[in-house]
């Protein structure tokens, strides 16, 4: 077999497949059944137990805040996330650090001797190197964070012990349904019979609760079964309590920045689920330091503040205005989207909120919008933007245009704040 890099590997998956984006689950668990049969792997991955999560917004936060919980608790943990920022090994971590090249390699050459005719994506690869990784790693717990939708993802070939569906809204319409239900079917898919479903979504949308007993999966809701409250900086958690969690019917004085509180919440109640031994003070910790790149991240370029947050629908936009609205001072926005977005919307949720717009066309994505269609949109609606040739143009011009006095607020895609990111990088090295 050829010896190939990370990156040979990675540029080969990229063009091997006819299409990114193909749903379905056969094929994927063909080859994992042949690596689990092969390698005669005991349960669905080793002995470890599985929580996966779906949802429109939020999976990113409430794995990183699963992870940062069971650490604190001297559980062994797994997790597998996507897209990646600047370095593809962001994708699987173990204990919280990214595993090495050699590793996701070695799981690459596995995967290519097992499917032999099978054709797959650069995503099922990815999610097949995890398990495959995460079955050689001997862990506690393995948190699992669904791609697209849910039903028909790559993860969903696998049996969770939990299942988490965060939130439910309108994206990717294309492959999901073009209503909040029917992309709630998809996500409810990851649900199993008889084993527990945390459920996140406040405002169900049309036929829900009839969608969730058809799973026949232990329905945990918040707002019924569990739940959070808000005071300006602090937030508090009123879980569904285990026997050997029953030492906090509250959990307080959590810090109310940076991950969403509704996400750090359900988190904490998949744990809980899970049958996790958790303790208040550990848990008070873990939940105040949990941070995840590019979600409401906060940094300073150049004495600047600088928000990156990787909100690419309504939905996502109106939580990064609502977080930016008590904010003094100048904002000046950097955005660049993929043409499936609802570029429209999502202006519409964040102009109030933002002073002047840097717009930019996502360079090397073959799914991006066009920049000059993004900008005619804000024209249209007698908003004040400039088009620059690349997201770095882009952020450049912002930090200017912010001066000492203003702030630079980076959304719209994983790949625009991975831009902005990777520039930073690149500018603290030339130092």
């Amino acid at each position: 077999m050829t010896n190939r890099s990370l990156a040979e590997w990675l540029e080969l998956l990229e063009q091997r497949h006819p299409c990114e984006i193909d749903l379905g689950v056969e094929r994927v668990a063909e080859v994992w059944q042949r690596y689990k049969t092969h390698q005669s792997v005991i349960g669905e991955v080793g002995r470890s137990k599985l929580i996966t999560v779906a949802g429109t917004n939020g999976k990113g936060s409430c794995v990183a805040t699963m992870q940062s919980l069971l650490l604190a608790h001297d559980y062994s943990v797994g997790s597998f996330t996507s897209p990646h920022f600047q370095h593809y090994n962001e994708r699987i971590c173990i204990n919280g650090s990214m595993v090495d090249d050699q590793q996701i390699v070695s799981a690459f050459e596995i995967i290519e001797r097992l499917r032999e005719q099978i054709s797959l994506t650069y995503f099922e690869f990815n999610a097949l190197a995890a398990l495959i990784i995460f079955s050689r790693s001997d862990l506690d717990v393995v948190l699992l964070e669904v791609g697209l939708g849910g039903r028909l993802d790559a993860i969903n070939i696998i049996d969770c012990d939990i299942a988490v569906v965060t939130s439910i809204d309108l994206d990717h319409q294309q492959w999901l349904g073009d209503t909040r239900s029917k992309i709630a079917k998809e996500k409810l898919g990851i649900a199993r019979a008889g084993r527990p479903l945390i459920i996140g979504e406040i405002n169900h949308p049309d036929g829900f609760d009839d969608l969730v007993k058809e799973t026949q999966a232990q329905a945990i809701w918040i707002g019924r079964d569990f739940n959070f409250t808000e005071n300006n900086q602090y937030f508090s958690i009123q879980p569904k309590l285990h026997s050997q969690n029953s030492d906090f019917a509250t959990l307080d004085n959590l810090t109310n920045q940076g991950l969403l509180a509704v996400n750090k919440t359900i988190a904490l109640q998949a744990l809980i689920s899970l049958g996790c031994n958790l303790d208040t003070d550990s848990c008070r910790i873990a939940l105040n330091n949990a941070a995840v790149m590019g979600r409401h991240q906060s940094l300073s370029y150049q004495s600047v503040p600088v928000i990156l947050d990787v909100a690419h629908n309504p939905a996502a936009a109106a939580v990064l205005a609502d977080k930016l609205t008590p904010q003094q001072g100048k904002i000046v926005a950097v955005a660049a989207v993929l043409e499936d977005k609802d570029w429209s919307s999502m202006v519409a949720q964040l102009n109030p909120a933002i002073d002047y717009w840097h717009i930019a066309e996502l360079t090397g994505i073959s799914r991006a919008a066009k920049g000059q269609s993004l900008l005619k949109l804000l024209y249209n609606n007698g908003i004040e933007g400039t088009l620059s040739d690349t997201v770095e143009q882009a952020f450049q011009s912002a930090i200017a245009k912010a001066g000492k006095t203003g702030k630079v607020v980076v959304f719209g895609s994983f790949h625009t704040v991975a831009a902005v990111l990777d520039f930073i990088s690149m500018e603290v090295s030339s130092e």
